[in-house]
C-alpha cells in the first residue's frame, strides 16, 4: 500500500518547517507569496490528500502539474453570481483568489455578476451575464430560494457555496458546498461544559442562510446531548450590532458565554458590551466563526472556528469540473474541514 503523504513529508522535501507547511496549506497569514506557492506546488506533486485530485481534473500526471505551468485551451467562463461585495475579510475572498488561480491552469476564466435586490425581486439574472459564454456558475452569499431555484432551473452546471437555510426540508437541485460546522460548535460546546460553564447564549440569525442553521443547530445538539437546559433570553436573533443592541443590554444578567454565527457578529457584540461597562473574557466568554483577519488582532483575540480555504476552493473546482463533464451526477452536498481555535476571548 502505497505510504499517506504528511505535512511533515512536505517540509522534509523542502527543508522547512511543519509549521511553515501548514500555515502554507491552511492559509494563514506570515507567509511569503513565493514561499506559500512553492509549498502547495510540492504538495500537489507528492499527491498530498487535499490536493491529490488537482493533476487528475488536469488531465495531468502529478509530475507534469505545477502552479506555474501555461495555461491549456480556453475552455470557457465560470459565472460567479454573488448577492454582496465579498470584501478581503470574507472567508470567500481568501478561497476565490485560488480557485481563480487553479481554473486557469484548467484553461477557464471566472468572471464575477454580482445580482442585486431589484434582481431577486424580478426573477431576473445580472446584465453583465452572457448565458453562452457560461460553462458553469458558482454562487456565493446567494440565499434566497425561490431566486436560486429558478438559476438550477437555467439548464447549466451549477455549485452553491454555502446556500439557503434548508429549515423547511428544501434542499436545492445543485451541488453544494459548506464548510464543517457542526462539529467545532460541538466540540466547543462539549470543552466549555467539561471546563464547568452551564450558561450558554447564541447571537446571530440562525435562518440567514444554511451554514448559520448548521451552528445553531450545532449548539442546541450539544446542550440536548449533555442534558443542559438553554434560556430563550440568551438567544439573540440578529444579524448586526443594529439588530441586537437592545436585546443584549436589556438582559437581567449575561450568560458565561455566547457562541456567536460568525465573528462581525461576535466583534459587533463585544464592542457593544464594552462601550456599556462590560469586559470579555472576565464578564462573558465569546466564540466566533471564521477565523477572520479582524477576529485575530481584535482586543481581546477572538476564539473562533478557522475555514480552510484552501480545501474549499479545490473541493469547488472538482465539483465544478466533474459536473461539466458528466451533467447527469447525483448531485453532492460536500462539507470540507474546519478547526477550532482557542484564543484570549476564552481565557486561552
Amino acid at each position: 500500500m502505497r505510504k499517506k503523504v504528511t505535512i511533515q513529508d512536505i517540509a522534509d522535501e523542502l527543508g522547512v518547517s511543519r509549521n511553515t507547511v501548514s500555515k502554507a496549506i491552511n492559509n494563514s497569514e506570515g507567509l511569503a507569496p513565493a514561499t506559500r506557492e512553492k509549498i502547495i506546488q510540492k504538495a500537489v506533486e507528492m499527491d498530498y490528500k487535499q490536493f491529490s485530485y488537482v493533476a487528475a481534473l488536469a488531465g495531468l500526471s502529478s509530475s507534469d502539474t505545477g502552479i506555474g505551468q501555461p495555461a491549456v485551451e480556453y475552455q470557457g467562463e465560470i459565472a460567479l453570481f454573488t448577492g454582496q461585495y465579498l470584501t478581503q475579510s470574507h472567508f470567500a475572498s481568501l478561497m476565490l483568489d485560488k480557485f481563480q488561480r487553479e481554473l486557469s491552469q484548467l484553461g477557464y476564466t471566472m468572471n464575477t455578476h454580482r445580482v442585486y435586490e431589484e434582481n431577486i425581486r424580478q426573477m431576473s439574472l445580472p446584465i453583465t451575464y452572457v448565458p453562452e459564454r457560461a460553462k458553469a456558475i458558482m454562487c456565493i452569499e446567494m440565499f434566497d430560494y425561490e431566486y436560486d431555484q429558478m438559476l438550477c432551473e437555467l439548464g447549466v452546471p451549477i455549485l452553491f457555496v454555502d446556500g439557503p437555510c434548508k429549515k423547511k426540508g428544501r434542499s436545492l437541485p445543485a451541488d453544494q458546498l459548506y464548510m464543517e460546522n457542526i462539529s467545532p460548535v460541538m466540540s466547543f460546546v462539549e470543552q466549555m461544559l467539561e471546563r464547568g460553564y452551564t450558561k450558554f447564549g447564541f447571537i446571530g440569525n440562525p435562518y440567514h442562510c444554511q451554514s448559520f442553521f448548521e451552528r445553531y443547530y450545532a449548539f442546541r445538539m450539544a446542550m440536548h446531548l449533555n442534558d443542559r437546559p438553554i434560556d430563550p433570553e440568551y438567544i439573540l436573533d440578529a444579524n448586526h450590532s443594529s439588530d441586537f443592541k437592545e436585546k443584549l443590554l436589556s438582559l437581567k444578567t449575561l450568560p458565561e458565554i455566547f457562541i456567536c454565527t460568525n465573528d462581525f457578529v461576535a466583534i459587533d457584540a463585544i464592542n457593544v458590551l464594552r462601550e456599556n461597562g462590560f469586559s470579555v473574557p472576565e464578564d462573558v466568554l465569546f466564540c466566533g466563526f471564521d477565523d477572520s483577519h479582524e477576529s485575530r488582532h481584535m482586543m481581546p483575540p477572538l476564539t473562533t472556528i478557522h475555514i480552510h480555504t484552501q480545501i474549499m476552493a479545490y473541493e469547488a473546482i472538482h465539483l465544478l469540473m466533474s459536473r461539466i463533464k458528466e451533467p447527469s451526477l447525483d448531485y453532492r452536498c460536500v462539507h470540507t474541514e474546519s478547526d477550532l481555535i482557542y484564543r484570549v476571548s476564552t481565557k486561552d
